[in-house]
């Protein structure tokens, strides 16, 4: 067979398993239908090349096939995973969930070579939103996506989280998220300074005007930050957070949002 074009070529479009086998290998001719099944349910992630090391000695001494079945899994030009022997059909499915390329995360960090992730970026946000489309249960692109929005358009931002499994390691921005529609949704329900104030720093908010937005969050957090279930703390937090800490308005009154909370 032509090695070169069936197997390494070919495995820099999809991976290619290759089954090493012998017809006179009595646990090989157990394993080659299972692969054969999994491969033809499995078409679109990977495919299946079987060589006979009787054929293919060379082959065989090359890739170091010292005993059969033996299975490896070539991307790219090279073998990245391999199990040796007739695996039950439950074992093989675990090795390729866990060998097999992951080719959205692939394409989420190309996507995100071509910006600094500073929020908001409107060209971030065009790229992400018909990857979320796509990749609907990929819980980090909706919660990057979800955080550039919520600066330009918070009712979107929340749509976007939905009902998502967030899990752990996106909890506290999506919290931080949250915050931000709700100082975006805010309404006055007392007659306090501090309400008026968390009132100024919606309205700039919602008109992109953020600097002034952190002002008066401030004023509010030390006025009182416990109004609206502590939303001026929760706001004020989310804020600073979600801008980084490089940004120039994390910079400027973070230390000023800290002493107000004191």
């Amino acid at each position: 067979m032509d090695f070169k074009t069936e197997v390494l070529k070919k495995s820099f479009k999809k991976p290619v398993v290759v089954d090493f086998w012998a017809p006179w290998c009595s646990p090989c001719r157990v394993l080659t239908p299972i692969l054969e099944d999994l491969a033809e349910t499995q078409k679109d992630r990977w495919e299946l090349v079987k060589i006979n090391t009787e054929e293919e000695p060379g082959l065989a001494i090359e890739y170091n096939i010292r005993s059969i079945p033996n299975v490896k899994m070539f991307y790219k030009g090279n073998v990245v995973s391999e199990f040796l022997g007739a695996l039950p059909n439950h074992m093989i499915l675990k090795w390729l969930a866990e060998h097999l390329p992951n080719h959205v995360m692939e394409d989420f960090k190309k996507l995100l070579d071509n910006y600094n992730q500073a929020v908001p970026d409107k060209g971030i946000i065009k790229e992400l939103e018909p990857f979320v489309r796509k990749n609907p249960d990929f819980v980090e692109a909706r919660i990057l996506l979800a955080k550039h929005l919520v600066f330009l358009n918070p009712s979107k931002a929340i749509e976007v989280i939905g009902d998502a499994k967030i899990g752990v390691d996106f909890d506290e921005e999506a919290k931080d998220i949250r915050a931000l529609w709700e100082l975006s949704d805010f309404q006055k329900s007392d007659h306090n300074s501090a309400e008026d104030d968390l009132l100024s720093s919606k309205s700039a908010f919602i008109s992109g005007d953020w600097e002034k937005s952190v002002h008066y969050i401030i004023e509010s957090v030390r006025k009182d930050k416990t109004v609206q279930k502590d939303l001026p703390r929760r706001a004020g937090i989310a804020l600073f957070r979600l801008l980084g800490h490089q940004h120039e308005l994390t910079k400027k009154y973070r230390w000023q949002f800290n002493m107000a909370l004191d």
